[in-house]
């Protein structure tokens, strides 16, 4: 099956990681993966704007890309040449919901701009997936999108790492979130060592930010990172993603309120335990062990006292590795893009 994935690039943001896998797969299962896009030859996508031969056409939508594609989507030939049926739109972001607000974070501004976003959608096809178990809306299918790639795993026996804590990702939403992990670190900060928050937004608004007036969705607190002594990094294209993390002992995995409440996986869900690092997760218990298994539920922040699983994980590495490698069978086993992508084969021809 040859399927065309409708997606605008951002190679420090999105899921551009995902793609390049479901790329990489589609070959060993005799399909074929092309993403519609006039050609570039310093890209490592297949990119084509032919879709006369493609067998189906899905549509991967977050906040970076909606109906974004450099010039413009041709709509209407996508939709024109590929039946209906054959049409998915992928809802990264749960913007095919009402108009939802969780803690500052939202899906919409406004309930006309949900109304807009599902017209879009339903006008484009009647199989909308959103990357989560549990959707809201009952014409929803779960389908995760995101998944986890064993080729990418580094060894969690490496030398001292150069960090006590790294976390790879733009500021987005996720102050909040953040400031719980660093108010867990600020009690025992000499134990910690070395802090490093990778990605746009955090000790400064990104310059986009103020055209596209979502300022307020960037907003942090610089003089406090400062105080901590966390070290700002620039935003590192996918490929090195998990290099970065493996940078740290200890990777926390934060989502943005909205995230946390639809209880949706990203691709930072499976990137972090491919690194040599230890997971800690500032999530909900029962969505982690949904997620990773049993073992993952040693590795959540605890609400009372969060300081002292900070103490242990650093004090007691090898018990930590442990539960990640039973963790990583666990994703293996349940999360490989092979698996993904049968998936979205049988979405296709249902």
């Amino acid at each position: 099956m040859r399927l065309a994935f409708v997606y605008y690039f951002y190679n420090d943001a999105g899921s551009a990681q995902d793609v390049h896998h479901y790329t990489r797969v589609a070959e060993d299962l005799g399909h074929e993966v092309a993403i519609y896009g006039p050609r570039d030859r310093g890209s490592s996508f297949n990119l084509s704007i032919e879709i006369d031969s493609a067998d189906a056409v899905v549509f991967v939508f977050e906040w970076t890309t909606e109906l974004r594609h450099g010039d413009g989507v041709d709509l209407a030939r996508l939709i024109g040449r590929i039946p209906r049926e054959r049409r998915i739109v992928i809802d990264c972001d749960g913007g095919y919901n009402d108009a939802i607000c969780v803690d500052d974070d939202y899906n919409h501004r406004e309930p006309s701009d949900s109304r807009r976003w599902t017209e879009v959608c339903d006008s484009i096809s009647d199989k909308i997936c959103q990357p989560t178990l549990h959707p809201l809306r009952e014409n929803v299918r779960p389908f995760f999108f995101h998944g986890y790639d064993p080729g990418s795993e580094v060894p969690v026996d490496l030398p001292q790492q150069d960090f006590g804590i790294v976390y790879v990702g733009h500021s987005k939403f996720r102050w909040k979130p953040m400031l719980r992990v660093l108010e867990a670190v600020a009690p025992i900060r000499d134990a910690i060592g070395r802090i490093a928050i990778v990605g746009h937004g955090w000790d400064d608004i990104p310059a986009w930010a103020a055209p596209m007036g979502i300022e307020d969705i960037y907003r942090t607190d610089p003089e406090y990172l400062t105080e901590l002594g966390v070290e700002i990094v620039p935003p590192v294209p996918f490929e090195r993603v998990i290099g970065w993390m493996s940078k740290g002992r200890i990777n926390p995995v934060i989502y943005r309120p909205l995230f946390q409440h639809l209880r949706l996986v990203t691709c930072r869900t499976f990137e972090t335990p491919a690194a040599a690092t230890l997971p800690l997760f500032d999530l909900d218990v029962g969505y982690v062990e949904e997620i990773y298994g049993e073992a993952a539920r040693d590795l959540v922040l605890p609400q009372d006292r969060p300081e002292e699983k900070l103490l242990d994980m650093m004090g007691r590495p090898a018990y930590y590795r442990e539960l990640l490698a039973e963790m990583r069978g666990h994703l293996r086993k349940h999360h490989s893009y092979e698996s993904r992508l049968r998936e979205l084969v049988e979405l296709v021809e249902a």
